[in-house]
């Protein structure tokens, strides 16, 4: 079976969580796009792990895990989180492979990336990782893939410095290249996860261009960059959590203000702990965007919602949620392409009550407080997707499962 999940918001949803999660029972997990610009946060018990590039399925000691075609990756930072991981225990060596066509990060990559955004009318907010930039090379047919760094003449029309770097880190990835299409054929009866970057709206065509990533972080990249065909594809999971979030430049309609929501940003922050794994910049929050996140389902197919940070709720006695947007005077329920109808759109807001009560302990559906039921089967009959997986807390124990993904339709 081939499962897909992709975050159904501006990313950070807590995918890392679910991936991990649904892992137990995946034989591979494969990473599908984006670079070292993401960051998934998997907490086992006492250990918290932080990773970039490398699947978050990497802590089961018998999963494999792949760096996908569609990704494009940074070969220092993939040294460097890998040998974190040897120091916190996880043997990775012969689990970890890398897709011979996937794209890499040269270091003149970053400086050119920090550079294109200061100089742009709108800056996008970066990460400065180099991966926008990789991506045009790509797009542009100049790009640097796995295998190239093999090849004695391609490398011999590099300049020096890309030259002298690919030798330098060359021999690291030699052992783990691999041909993703004849690996995918080899294993066909295996359980695949197919594990996305940031989110449905950071899409380079789905998302608030041009605020967005420059990858595909929407279901459509899953089978290019795992190395097989559409059809192969079973169910596809968007995890989202109970409220907005998101980083750098762009539209937000349901960001808190200060004027209509006090310090409710503030609070929202501290308690789902909202900074970036990556950067550790504050992320931005706002209220459930219903409207975004219907238009995410639509557009990616998702089968099911994995809901996060359902506990982050449990002291409130009211929740509002968007349930459309005022633009230019008029009421929609549509997620507008233009930029500017997002940038000035007005979330409607509708209020639901709150439960005052703990939901960290609940296991099962019914366990949850009457008020967190409520509003799951509100954001179910909104979206029209099933909410199948709660996660009331960081570690895999604080997860309800209403329906495992893996059972077959």
């Amino acid at each position: 079976m081939k499962l897909v999940v992709i975050g159904a918001q501006w990313g950070d949803e807590g995918k890392g969580k679910i991936v991990d999660f649904l892992a137990r029972d995946a034989d591979t997990v494969v990473r599908f796009s984006g670079g070292a610009n993401a960051g998934h946060t998997i907490v086992h018990g006492r250990n918290t792990y932080k990773l970039h590039l490398v699947p978050s399925g990497i802590v089961y000691e018998d999963k494999r895990v792949i760096l996908g075609t569609g990704m494009v990756i940074d070969p220092e930072a993939l040294e460097k989180e890998l040998e974190e991981l040897s120091t916190a225990g996880v043997v990775w060596a012969g689990r970890v492979l890398i897709s011979d066509r996937a794209h890499l990060v040269l270091p003149r990559y970053k400086r050119m990336d920090k550079d294109l955004d200061t100089k742009r009318a709108q800056p996008i907010g970066t990460t400065g990782r180099g991966i926008g930039v990789t991506y045009s090379m790509k797009s542009a047919r100049d790009g640097v893939r796995v295998i190239d760094a093999f090849d004695d003449a391609l490398l011999a029309a590099l300049s020096q410095e890309d030259r002298d770097f690919l030798l330098e880190h060359r021999e690291f990835f030699r052992e783990m290249m691999v041909d993703v299409n004849s690996y995918m054929t080899d294993h066909g009866d295996e359980n695949v996860l197919l594990e996305g970057a940031q989110g449905t709206l950071l899409d380079l065509d789905l998302g608030t261009y041009p605020f967005v990533s420059s990858g595909s972080s929407s279901a459509n990249g899953a089978a290019v960059g795992a190395g097989f065909g559409p059809r192969e594809l079973d169910r596809v999971v968007g995890v989202c959590k109970a409220y907005s979030t998101r980083v750098g430049n762009g539209p937000f309609p349901t960001e808190f203000e200060s004027e209509r929501d006090g310090d409710l940003e503030h609070v929202i922050r501290e308690l789902g702990h909202e900074y970036g794994v990556t950067t550790g910049r504050p992320r931005r929050c706002g209220y459930l965007d219903l409207v975004a996140l219907r238009y995410a389902c639509r557009s990616n197919s998702i089968d099911t919602l994995a809901l996060t940070h359902l506990d982050i709720y449990d002291s409130f006695e009211e929740i509002q949620v968007c349930v459309g947007y005022k633009v230019d005077g008029r009421v929609t329920e549509l997620f507008p392409a233009s930029r500017t109808a997002a940038a000035n759109a007005e979330p409607v807001l509708k209020a639901l009550p709150g439960w005052k009560a703990s939901s960290a302990q609940a296991r099962a559906f019914s366990e949850l407080p009457t008020g967190a039921q409520d509003y799951v089967r509100y954001i179910e009959e909104y979206t029209g997707v099933s909410v199948e997986i709660i996660s009331v807390g960081s570690d895999r124990e604080h997860t309800i499962v209403e329906r495992d993904p893996w059972t077959p339709s």
